[in-house]
């Protein structure tokens, strides 16, 4: 799975904005960014619609990841559901089939729904998203339970309670972090310290932000990217190396955990 994607929550819900939302996609696609990520909540399937278009006659070049309900995630619901999103998404199959959170269906049923569409080719691999250490557990202990490949949970400069013990397990486990929202949702682009260190590093705060996720070992990062402008940041990331003098000045401004932290979720 490549490090570094296009996140596309909140895109498909406003019909002015979709040749824009397109644009971006397709721009991330032309300048080598291959992961797409999206849900079948967001939009109600709009914003796989969204991507759909932008993807169309180049699926191949495409990690593309997508999210069922948890209310859907039976065994049998699993399977409508993904083929509802197939259908949204133009593509016969998915390379990641998340499980969005944790819901009232028997973690072990959605399991053996995600390996029966994994061996019909539906999809190459899933995983799950917003699970804590417990979760993981949990799941790791059932029938099948090791084919999980990602767990995509909240995770940024201010946000770094899974660095105790999920993050850990997760690398132990071979599993990927995929981190939503490293932003903040905005927040951190209007954080003054991450303003200043990035001025003194001369780069930009998204681009300091996201750099410094992809700097943790096993972390994938998913900004949002809606426009050119926040694709072409976004993209700057990737090839800014930070020295390990940079890295102790950002834990000195956004100091991570000092013990077990619940899990964040938005």
């Amino acid at each position: 799975m490549p490090a570094l994607g296009l996140g596309t929550w909140r895109m498909g819900e406003r019909s002015r904005d979709r040749a824009k939302e397109v644009a971006a996609l397709r721009l991330g696609l032309d300048l080598g960014m291959k992961l797409i990520d999206t849900a079948e909540m967001y939009a109600d399937g709009g914003s796989e619609e969204v991507v759909g278009e932008a993807i169309a006659g180049r699926r191949d070049e495409v990690f593309l990841v997508s999210k069922v309900y948890p209310h859907n995630a039976s065994r049998k619901g699993v399977a409508a559901a993904c083929e509802r999103s197939l259908e949204r998404l133009g593509t016969d199959r998915l390379d990641l089939y998340l499980l969005h959170w944790r819901g009232r269906v028997p973690l072990a049923e959605t399991v053996a729904g995600f390996e029966a569409l994994r061996a019909s080719g539906k999809l190459r691999a899933w995983g799950v998203s917003n699970f804590d250490r417990a979760g993981m557990e949990e799941l790791l202990a059932l029938p099948g339970g090791r084919h999980c490949a990602a767990n995509q949970v909240l995770y940024h400069l201010r946000c770094r309670g899974i660095e105790w013990d999920l993050l850990p397990l997760c690398r132990q486990s071979g599993i990927v972090v995929m981190a939503y929202s490293p932003f903040d949702e905005g927040r951190l682009l209007r954080n003054r310290q991450l303003a200043s260190i990035a001025r003194n590093y001369q780069t930009k705060p998204a681009t300091l932000a996201i750099a410094w996720v992809l700097a943790q070992d096993h972390v994938a990062a998913i900004p949002k990217a809606a426009d050119v402008s926040h694709v072409r940041d976004n993209l700057a990331a990737a090839e800014l190396s930070l020295s390990q003098d940079v890295l102790n000045e950002l834990d000195r401004a956004f100091p991570p955990a000092r013990g077990p932290t619940p899990l964040q979720v938005i």
